[in-house]
């Protein structure tokens, strides 16, 4: 693998974007981990830290590991990023010392 490749493989990793549809259709590249879902939020982590994603109706209708993209369907209201340090779920030792 040269250079160029190795440096566009690196990027992918670490680049993320987030499609939404007439509020109803999320599409977000660059997941990392999700912690918790239920019809009125979502939990997820990102390359570029935790993300939130709020509503009713909620169902995560695809997600892939290998490619890091998910997608989420329902009436979606709220999109808020937290934490850019957190890519993944806390251990039980992190939650203790937060």
């Amino acid at each position: 693998m040269n250079n160029k490749e190795q440096k566009d493989k690196n990027t992918v990793e670490t680049e993320q974007t987030l499609k939404l549809i007439n509020r109803r259709t999320l599409t977000i590249t660059g997941v990392t981990d999700t912690d918790k879902f239920d019809e009125g939020k979502v939990l997820l982590y990102t390359c570029l830290g935790e993300l939130l994603v709020k509503g009713k109706d909620l169902r995560v209708s695809s997600l892939s590991v290998e490619t890091g993209d998910m997608v989420i369907e329902g009436e979606i209201s709220s999109i808020q990023y937290g934490d850019s340090k957190v890519t993944g779920p806390m251990s039980i030792f992190g939650k203790i010392t937060k």
